[in-house]
């Protein structure tokens, strides 16, 4: 009977170690993941004060492993959603200091998706150019023309034939040498030099085939997230750089914003425009007015619809609109029903553009 007593209570006795041991490893291991996760935001630029908003963050959404997202998009998208969502429930949405510290997350979170391994190797030759794609062909001593690829080979590139005013139609385009850029979408812009080695018609199209190349040359990277978007909007010219920021009450010239960033938008509007015009672009987001002003860089004319879209570099931006911008990239506000009576404003402005009632005005207004 005693021995039973005994080996009871070694039985026992045997249990409590293991739970306790299981118990003491487990807090060593959180202690271990808190480590992990102060040392990873420290070499992420992030200060004391910051972490420690973040360490919050992560155990409000759960975070199975927290050091996660200083490396995840979306990790760090669910805890900059919490933010934003925490912050309107309090009402400090509006404070300086959330809006400095979700203007920080919002540059880390940029950095991961344009430190993906996709965007940064980028392309190695010209046979990676994928056809139908943009292309501007610089000539020395005549000009710059736009084209296009219409076929890409393994021998050669088929592009459209520059047209341009000012070279005669019979224009001798093989054996010129020439060098080709264009823009590839969620990289970098790209150039190489290369040779006219004939003239075909491809596709209906009368076309130059050019030599490939075996280096490119990266001439701008990408230092912004672009979101396709299908939004209205209103166009104004700048005439008073003095007032470039204020809201505006009359309706402008109607477009369409094409995609969008913290850096500038593509737009489309009736009719043609010329570079270097100072406009100012105004929509509607997360149930209110955002504008954004900025220098038209490039357009491109569609002349078989009439349409031209307008490449445009924003001005620096007011932390809160562009923070609001961001928002939108990262698909961080997601409360639909806060914009719905600017929707119907957005509808009636689609409809009048799809309806090309502002043909005359831009024809009038901008070229």
């Amino acid at each position: 009977m005693i021995f039973i007593v005994l080996l009871s209570l070694i039985v026992v006795s045997a249990l409590f170690i293991v739970i306790g041991s299981r118990k003491s490893a487990k807090g060593e291991g959180k202690k271990q993941n808190w480590l992990q996760f102060y040392t990873k935001g420290k070499d992420s630029g992030f200060g004391f004060k910051e972490i420690e908003l973040l360490r919050r963050l992560a155990i409000k959404a759960k975070l199975e492993e927290p050091a996660t997202l200083f490396w995840s998009q979306t990790q760090m998208d669910i805890c900059i959603r919490s933010l934003v969502r925490s912050s309107r429930l309090s009402g400090t949405d509006k404070d300086e200091d959330v809006q400095d510290f979700l203007s920080r997350l919002y540059d880390y979170r940029k950095k991961i998706e344009l430190e993906k391994p996709k965007v940064k190797n980028g392309l190695s030759g010209s046979r990676q150019i994928e056809e139908s794609h943009p292309l501007r062909i610089l000539l020395r001593g005549t000009g710059v023309f736009k084209s296009r690829i219409i076929k890409n080979t393994s021998q050669y590139i088929t592009v459209a034939r520059p047209v341009n005013s000012g070279l005669p139609g019979n224009f001798p385009w093989i054996g010129q040498s020439i060098s080709v850029y264009f823009w590839r979408n969620d990289d970098a812009g790209y150039v190489f030099d290369t040779e006219v080695s004939g003239e075909v018609y491809s596709k209906g199209y009368p076309a130059l085939q050019i030599n490939h190349a075996d280096k490119l040359f990266r001439t701008q990277k990408r230092k912004s997230v672009r979101l396709k978007i299908h939004k209205p909007a209103y166009l104004y010219l700048i005439g008073d750089e003095t007032d470039t920021g204020s809201v505006e009450v009359a309706p402008g010239l109607k477009c369409i914003i094409d995609d969008i960033s913290d850096s500038g938008c593509a737009i489309t509007i009736g009719g043609k425009a010329v570079e270097g015009l100072r406009v100012k672009i105004q929509f509607n987001m997360n149930g209110g007015p955002i504008v954004m002003c900025g220098t038209v860089r490039s357009t491109d004319f569609k002349e078989d619809i009439g349409n031209s879209i307008l490449h445009i570099e924003a001005d620096e931006l007011p932390r809160e609109t562009r923070n609001q911008i961001l928002s939108e990239v990262f698909r961080i506000s997601s409360d639909e029903d806060e914009a719905l009576p600017f929707k119907i404003l957005d509808e009636e402005i689609e409809n009048e553009t799809e309806n090309g009632s502002n043909q005359s005005a831009v024809n009038n207004n901008v070229v």
